[in-house]
């Protein structure tokens, strides 16, 4: 098909599909192409942990029963000294946040 066809149709299905659908296929589509996320962790107050460039939160599920698990896990650079800038020093790690945390996760501004 033609580009100048394909974008008018993929309009039109997208202004048909109700806003609940519209959030589940943006967010199908970051899933694709991962955001430059950061995710900050609170304790007290204050940033205690900061992680750059995640590309997304994932919740854990069960191996046996499929279930949802009690944590979200992802990948990302730890920002050791919290300065909100991949430095050399600092490398990208695997972590996981529990439920009963208090932490943000945010497009990256920059």
């Amino acid at each position: 098909m033609k580009a100048w066809l394909i974008a008018p149709l993929t309009l039109a299905m997208l202004a048909s599909c109700t806003q609940e659908r519209q959030n589940q296929i943006r967010r199908d589509i970051q899933n694709w192409t991962g955001t430059n996320g950061v995710l900050e962790i609170y304790a007290g107050g204050a940033v205690v942990r900061r992680f750059l460039k995640v590309d997304k939160l994932s919740t854990a599920l069960g191996t046996d029963d499929g279930l949802p698990r009690a944590y979200r896990f992802g990948y990302g650079v730890l920002d050791e000294n919290l300065d909100n800038k991949v430095d050399a020093s600092e490398k990208r790690v695997y972590f996981e946040v529990g439920d009963y945390a208090t932490y943000v996760f945010f497009e990256s501004p920059r």
